[in-house]
């Protein structure tokens, strides 16, 4: 009978709850947190392992270009033809092929702002307002002029918006190859005026432009074994899903306009002048700063007069994803060498005067820093350089070349957020040369997978670049503000780039953040940063998909993550752990009420349970204020004799409450304050929420008194919400609050 009590009564004190025998209960799906991806995950298969490692029969295209372009800067007009051979390496014919026509975004159509509301807009700038409705309306859009097979014979091919299908004499068999050839050419727009990530600036002061030219010719489109073909059409936020290939491209401007592209220089002694070459030559060995390869000097003479002839600057590039080039003569350049992986990487900047000093000073010096901590952290940067292009307003990526922004006033000076935003933006816009260029995930479906993952590298690379930065995105803190915002204007992160209502915060801060906070507080950087490292690896020159991302990162940690990939990248949860209540209890002769009430329940008496001690809260009906005045011992001789020698009990114990109002579960991280001024950290592992969602008890011990209890002390988990993370509770302050404080006297 005793036996049978203890084993009851621990049963009951363990929070096991018993049905009524009359009561039928329905059931439930299983929608514990800690359930495994099964449901979201495809099937591992020979293309796409569970270890999140490509396959044995993983493939991918290999589509290669040979183009001349032209620049009309007079008509602002881009025409090129290009010979496009197409391996398929699938193990599928394929009758006709897809190609991106991305400018067709610009056409009469207008897709970009079709597919969005506009109502009226009940307040906007002056400028803003007259140009919307008496501004003249740029019409661009690819002019397709022939698509031709390698004999020369025209191939049926049909355009659907931003996708074009070119249908094949014959189905392309596995292992075969296709040549074919595409005439086209499009007025190029301003990107300043339209906010796009490709076109031209024009000052209007020496009447010059300088062009940022990307998206520029028609591209193969994607077919792996996940989308088959990746035809979603470009409707502006999301990105591109690009094939690997080799380039030889020529590119013809005027004479007096300076060049940096994608690939490299074939032709560096034709399009320099002698000067400029010696310098050329001089920044391929220069370790210590930049060297000057144009300067602003001889810029400005440039801009005076405008030259008649042309000149052709030629590239070439090796398994590279797609292909951009910067062109101007108003560009400043410069460049130095880095070390990474043992070899020469070229760091390099081009700007116009209007960058300057700021440009001059910092940008290829954030270029060289950004390929040494982002080699550092995935696989050696493995292009032969790494350029970064000023372009106002704009932050884009292309291989080994990039737009970015910060321009100082117009008398040189700058302001510290025109500073470390334009160096944020270049380590950025650098870092995408790993995401996606290298690692090559499928931006038009999913944007998180190169923003979100460059965004965490972003955080860790300007953190390294001095202390204290002051980085926008990456820290806890600063993801607080969405999570909490209204759940009717959040998606979750695994949401299609444009699908979303916020894109910054959706597909850059809460996935950098995440990943940050995976590093620092749940995996630690050791296991993360060899696991990050092995998915960098893996995929470099391949396309991954989220599943290869998540099951590497368990695969190569031994870390079982779903719960943080369900919570953090399927649902719009938000953290918030708080402390529920803090009970002291002490040990009695007599059991409370909730013990008594189980005992007639079960018709059993205090004496079925002996040998036992009872714990009873202040709280409780069979608190007896005599019970705190001696040791635990004195209220129970059995407890006394079964004290092992020199052993003595904890003066103290507590049960703490934490409750967890959020949906997200997290590790409880807790910070105990004692009455002698120490304290103690301790973390309980997330699993302590696994059955029971909304509340978990902790016993704590000791032999000092507690005074407080803090939850999340160092901020490290999003928690959207700190009323109540503190014991005893700790009086918000208001905004006007500290107001009132600031403005005082």
């Amino acid at each position: 009978m005793k036996k049978y009590a203890s084993l009851l009564f621990s049963l009951l004190l363990s929070g096991v709850v018993f049905a009524q025998d009359s009561l039928v209960q329905k059931g439930h799906t299983n929608n514990n947190k800690f359930k495994q991806l099964y449901e979201e995950f495809a099937t591992p298969n020979r293309f796409r392992t569970a270890s999140g490692a490509p396959g044995v029969d993983y493939y991918q295209q290999q589509v290669d270009y040979k183009m001349n372009i032209v620049l009309d800067d007079a008509n602002t007009r881009l025409s090129g033809d290009e010979t496009i051979t197409y391996t398929n390496n699938s193990p599928d014919a394929l009758p006709y092929l897809w190609v991106q026509l991305d400018q067709n975004i610009r056409n009469e159509n207008d897709m970009e702002t079709a597919k969005n509301p506009s109502g009226v807009r009940k307040f906007q700038g002056v400028e803003s307002f007259v140009n919307d409705f008496t501004g003249d309306k740029f019409v661009g859009g690819f002019n397709i002029e022939s698509v031709k097979d390698a004999a020369g014979r025209p191939l049926r091919h049909t355009i659907n918006q931003t996708m074009m299908r070119v249908d094949l004499p014959t189905p392309l068999k596995s292992g075969e190859q296709f040549t074919f050839s595409i005439k086209w050419w499009y007025k190029v727009n301003n990107h300043v005026t339209d906010r796009a990530r490709s076109g031209y600036e024009y000052f209007e002061e020496d009447d010059n432009r300088a062009y940022v030219i990307a998206q520029f010719f028609p591209r193969l489109a994607v077919y792996n074994d996940v989308e088959g073909w990746q035809n979603y059409q470009f409707w502006g936020n999301g990105e591109f899903a690009l094939n690997f290939g080799n380039y030889e491209v020529n590119i013809t401007v005027p004479e007096d306009h300076v060049m940096e592209a994608t690939g490299e220089l074939q032709n560096p002694k034709e399009v320099l002048s002698r000067t400029e070459y010696q310098r050329y030559k001089k920044a391929l060995n220069t370790f210590d700063a930049p060297v000057i390869i144009v300067s602003q000097d001889e810029v400005v003479e440039k801009e005076k007069v405008k030259a008649t002839k042309t000149k052709t600057w030629r590239f070439v590039a090796d398994n590279v994803r797609d292909f951009a080039f910067a062109t101007s003569r108003r560009f400043i350049w410069d460049m130095m060498a880095v070390k990474v992986g043992g070899k020469n990487v070229i760091a390099s900047s081009l700007y116009p005067k209007e960058g300057n000093p700021l440009w001059e000073e910092y940008s290829t010096k954030v270029v060289a820093h950004s390929l040494e901590v982002y080699s550092k952290y995935t696989f050696d940067y493995p292009y032969p350089k790494a350029v970064s292009v000023h372009a106002k307003n704009q932050g884009m990526e292309y291989p080994m070349i990039c737009w970015n922004y910060g321009r100082p006033n117009p008398d040189g000076t700058y302001s510290d957020r025109t500073k470390y935003g334009m160096i944020s933006v270049i380590i950025h816009e650098v870092g995408h040369n790993f995401f996606p260029m290298i690692v090559n995930s499928d931006e038009r479906q999913w944007g998180w997978m190169d923003e979100g993952l460059d965004t965490f590298m972003q955080y860790l690379t300007e953190q390294e670049f001095e202390d204290n930065y002051p980085s926008r995105r990456g820290a806890p803190s600063k993801i607080v503000r969405y999570m909490s915002g209204d759940q009717d204007f959040i998606s979750p992160i695994m949401s299609n780039p444009e699908n979303v209502y916020q894109l910054g915060p959706n597909a850059y801060g809460k996935p950098a953040t995440a990943l940050n906070i995976l590093r620092e507080t749940i995996m630690g950087k050791d296991l993360f940063d060899f696991a990050f490292k092995t998915y960098a690896q893996r995929w470099m020159f391949k396309h991954p998909t989220p599943e290869d991302f998540f099951r590497t990162m368990e695969d190569a940690s031994a870390v079982d993550l779903d719960w943080f990939w369900r919570g953090w990248f399927y649902s719009t949860d938000v953290v918030d752990i708080g402390v529920g209540s803090v009970k002291r209890y002490y040990v009695s002769p007599t059991p409370d009420q909730e013990v008594t009430d189980l005992l007639e329940r079960y018709n059993m008496t205090v004496d079925d349970l002996q040998p036992s001690v009872f714990m009873v809260s202040e709280e409780s009906a069979a608190f007896d204020p005599a019970i705190t005045e001696g040791e635990p011992t004195n209220h129970s001789a059995v407890l006394a004799e079964n004290m092992p020698e020199g052993k003595t009990l904890p003066k103290y114990f507590y049960e703490i409450e934490f409750e967890k109002p959020g949906g997200l579960v997290m590790p409880i991280i807790v910070e105990y304050a004692y009455a002698d001024g120490t304290k103690e950290r301790v973390t309980y592992p997330v699993q302590v929420w696994r059955k029971n969602d909304s509340k978990v008890q902790k016993l704590l011990t000791s032999d000092k008194e507690l005074i407080g209890v803090t939850v999340d002390p160092d901020a490290e988990t999003a928690d959207v919400n700190l009323t109540n993370n503190a014991w005893p509770k700790e009086e918000a302050t208001t905004d006007f609050d500290k107001f009132k404080a600031k403005v005082q006297g």
